[in-house]
């Protein structure tokens, strides 16, 4: 069991098989988000790095920290940005980010793990405490489908289907803490993107 999915079950890496055919264009993700140029962005459980590189390349001038709980993945995450200066590297828990952090963020995103957060809102809470004010925070999240129904290269794939979390109860977890929701980002075929920016 990785350290990832200790403190936030069932978010662990997936196969890379599957994960890339279900995610062929990283790069068209981050601009649907729209992550721009010259942002200082957060990639928040980043995992093997997927989006990460993604995000390199769109915010070019800008950069990327990518936060992972797990040594491995995240020498995993800087393989997958070799040759990218724009990318710098934090371990530690999603739940400490503002003090991990040297300065405020324009941009978190955590993709594929805001559902296994036991404490949802304190987690947002913490996002926004390591945010500019007007920053930005997104969440991809699958739909809550049954999970016989989310399949990839054949088999069912994705989180149980009681984790699933629909838009409205992200925004009911995200908004207590200091978010409004922007807009909701369709991510076909089984992914949808919330982005909230900080408002107190």
């Amino acid at each position: 069991m990785t350290p990832q999915d200790r403190l936030f079950p069932a978010t662990a890496m997936p196969n890379e098989d599957w994960w890339h055919a279900l995610w062929p264009d990283p790069d068209g993700v981050v601009r649907a988000l729209r992550i721009g140029q010259g942002m200082t962005v957060v990639d928040l459980g980043c995992g093997d790095g997927y989006f990460t590189a993604a995000i390199a390349r769109q915010v070019a001038s800008g950069r990327v920290i990518g936060v992972d709980l797990d040594p491995d993945m995240l020498e995993q995450a800087q393989a997958a940005c070799a040759g990218m200066p724009n990318s710098d590297w934090l371990l530690g828990d999603a739940m400490a980010l503002s003090r991990l952090l040297s300065a405020p963020a324009d941009y978190v995103l955590i993709a594929n793990t805001f559902h296994g957060a036991p404490d949802k809102t304190a987690l947002a809470r913490e996002v926004a405490a390591a945010l500019q004010p007007d920053g930005r925070f997104a969440i991809v999240n699958w739909y809550p489908l049954p999970r016989e129904e989310t399949t990839v290269l054949g088999q069912p794939r994705g989180p149980k289907t009681d984790m699933r979390m629909s838009p409205e109860h992200t925004r009911a977890d995200v908004e207590p803490a200091g978010f409004t929701l922007e807009r909701l980002v369709e991510l076909p075929p089984y992914h949808y993107g919330a982005v909230f920016i900080r408002t107190h």
